[in-house]
């Protein structure tokens, strides 16, 4: 259970327990006493609820409090700017695609929420968001064929997308998107990293045996 799960559970039960004293103060006639309990049993259970939806919305989002692998690529060219991508995540899911171009292109999501937010559990997070391939020349990029696939999966609640509405307020230091970009023309695999300041790509390099 995560830090932000026990305090909305906290909340939950100071809302429920508040409200109890209320309904007991109002059947005694103490109204003002009894509709100061209402208004904080509603400001706790409110607070209960925001904190149990940016629990569930995080969902899909990984924690980010240092440089991590995000994903491992395989590129293979099939043709003049066409190659496959192999990509494996950190959840064991595989994907391929085919893109057209001469560079392999990924963006990621990342929202960093305020530092007083990191005591309750809550770490600048970050979600791949796509893949596609990118032309080295502009003027192909305009005329030849995308290919582009989406990585993030729908969700019912989607933080990155309220954060980017203002709809968090003060809750979030910065939403923002984050590129990179490497070379498809050859085999090669790549590591996607992503920290703090964006995603990097690193080749892998195997060592030979002997």
């Amino acid at each position: 259970m995560t830090t932000l799960v026990i305090v909305a559970v906290c909340f939950l039960a100071l809302g429920i327990a508040v409200w109890a004293a209320a309904v007991g103060a109002l059947r005694r006639k103490r109204w003002l006493g009894g509709g100061v309990r209402v208004l904080l049993g509603l400001l706790f259970i409110t607070l209960a609820a925001l904190a149990g939806a940016i629990t569930i919305g995080i969902q899909g989002y990984r924690a980010l409090t240092y440089e991590e692998v995000a994903a491992t690529v395989k590129t293979d060219p099939l043709a003049p700017q066409r190659f496959r991508a192999t990509i494996l995540l950190p959840n064991r899911r595989l994907a391929m695609y085919e893109l057209a171009g001469d560079a392999f292109y990924v963006d990621a999501h990342i929202l960093k929420w305020h530092p007083w937010l990191n005591l309750l559990g809550l770490h600048t997070s970050y979600e791949l968001d796509r893949v596609s391939g990118r032309y080295n020349a502009v003027t192909d990029e305009r005329t030849q064929p995308h290919t582009v696939y989406a990585l993030s999966r729908d969700r019912w609640l989607d933080l990155f997308a309220l954060a980017r509405r203002k709809a968090l307020g003060p809750l979030v230091d910065a939403e923002y998107g984050s590129a990179a970009f490497v070379a498809g023309s050859r085999p090669a695999e790549w590591e996607v990293r992503v920290s703090t300041t964006g995603l990097l790509m690193r080749q892998v390099m195997h060592s030979s045996t002997p």
